[in-house]
């Protein structure tokens, strides 16, 4: 009978050593029951077994979310999971629940899962909210990270302002964002109408989570959404990028056809650097604006904000001495702009490489006017072209290319000698006449 006890006795010291040493993790998951965590909203089935949590889909039922007793500020969470084929499902973190907020309904931010060709898995989506905040579009490739049929390990940090999320070991996203400090965490449920694809499962197992003496994990080199106005991050800075707009000044800005910035027409006020419609009279205009220093090959980010009706643009691609035409991410309200309903097969819409190529965009990827979209345009060194909105590849090009020169062949830009071909241009911000807000913009050279 002692020599039983023997290996009972070394596993239990090695166990406990173990446990020492890293006791700075808390298991939020006994491997037992549902203790510590309480479901909200919807009425999907959440039970334990062997050791795991197991979450089924229910027809007809709201999003359904485990969620823990307790709320969490800044920590790191581990957890693994096992979800079926064509099921979607998430990870929310520092999510609320409030009587006053669409009933209960539980919002904030979750991490995806996302078994899907659309490989979006750990990107970081703003449930009942704004949506989707860093679709994994904006890191391609993390795209293979997620594992089909097998067991997946997550990684959430967040500490203070900064939200980054980890997939077998592969950073994915990385968010700058101060909406919600603290809130509680959820296992979804995600819901479904179809009868057929009731039954589905996912598991959760090794669910710890670290609150005290965090140590993030080492700085990498993933795209960083950084939702704060005017501000650079540190990973940021670190990456290359700075700011184009101060927020407070119009430093580093003048006029497309002067030395100066514009006198009237344009204003910076409360962040936001703003052109202003002249309500018909163009003597109120101020003309365009463009930045003093030129690039050739960069990675430019900008959010804007359209007024009902409103048309404007980002140019680039501009000749010398002044010029004012060349290659444009255009600017418009499609529904209350009569332009948008001009060109060929819609190349006058929003993010559209104006009057060339149009933006291949989802409406639920578009903020309408009186909210704020992020715009990104990137000019590689050999000569390729994107046109994001809010973080999503709308257009992609060649500038040069055959199929270029045959689309500006057919423009209104056919009578331009290398049209759109400056090795350096300054950026432009167009003065269309309406009133259209910009902010945060910066740019990497690339």
């Amino acid at each position: 009978m002692k020599k039983l006890l023997v290996i009972p006795l070394i596993l239990l010291a090695v166990t406990t050593t173990f446990a020492k040493k890293d006791g700075k993790w808390e298991n939020l998951f006994n491997g037992k029951n549902l203790k510590g965590w309480h479901q909200l909203n919807g009425k999907a089935k959440y039970e334990v077994k062997n050791g795991e949590i197991v979450g089924t889909t229910v027809a007809n039922t709201p999003n359904s979310f485990l969620t823990t007793d307790k709320t969490y500020g800044d920590f790191i969470l581990e957890l693994e999971l096992l979800v079926d084929e064509n099921m979607n499902s998430g990870i929310q973190f520092r999510s609320l629940s409030k009587p006053d907020y669409n009933n209960g309904r539980v919002h904030g931010y979750q991490c995806e899962v996302d078994p899907s060709a659309r490989a979006w898995s750990a990107g970081i989506f703003d449930e009942a909210r704004r949506g989707w905040l860093y679709p994994v579009e904006l890191n391609p490739a993390a795209k293979p990270a997620f594992k089909h049929g097998d067991w997946n390990h997550y990684r959430i940090e967040c500490i203070g302002n900064s939200i980054r999320t980890f997939l077998n070991g592969v950073p994915v996203a990385h968010l700058i964002d101060d909406m919600t400090a603290e809130g509680f965490i959820c296992l979804q449920v995600h819901s479904i109408h179809n009868k057929s694809q009731e039954g589905k499962q996912i598991r959760w197992r090794n669910i710890r989570i670290q609150t005290k003496d965090i140590q993030p994990s080492p700085a990498d080199d993933v795209f960083v959404v950084n939702l704060l106005h005017n501000d650079l991050s540190n990973a940021e800075k670190a990456q290359g990028w700075k700011l184009l707009f101060d927020g407070k000044t119009n430093n580093g800005w003048k006029g497309a056809k002067s030395e100066t910035f514009p006198t009237k027409g344009w204003e910076v006020k409360d962040g936001l650097i703003t052109v202003l419609s002249d309500g018909g009279d163009r003597s109120k205009s101020g003309g365009d604006i463009v930045t003093k220093e030129k690039f050739k090959a960069f990675d430019f980010q900008f959010e804007f904000m359209l007024t009902e009706a409103a048309n404007s643009g980002i140019k680039y691609g501009l000749g010398n001495n002044g010029a004012t035409t060349g290659l444009e991410y255009q600017l418009l309200d499609d529904k209350k702009h009569p332009d948008s309903n001009n060109g060929v097969v819609g190349n006058r819409k929003l993010a559209s490489l104006y009057d060339l190529i149009p933006a291949e965009k989802q409406s639920r990827f578009v903020k309408k006017p009186g909210q704020w979209n992020r715009g990104r345009l990137v000019v590689y060194p050999d000569n390729r072209v994107e046109h994001w909105l809010n973080g999503v590849k709308v257009v992609e090009y060649t500038r040069g290319s055959a199929i270029y020169r045959a689309l500006v062949a057919r423009s209104k830009y056919k009578g331009y000698e290398g049209f759109g071909m400056s090795e350096e241009t300054p950026l432009l911000l167009q003065d269309h006449h309406d009133t259209v807000h910009f902010r945060s913009l910066k740019i990497k050279t690339l």
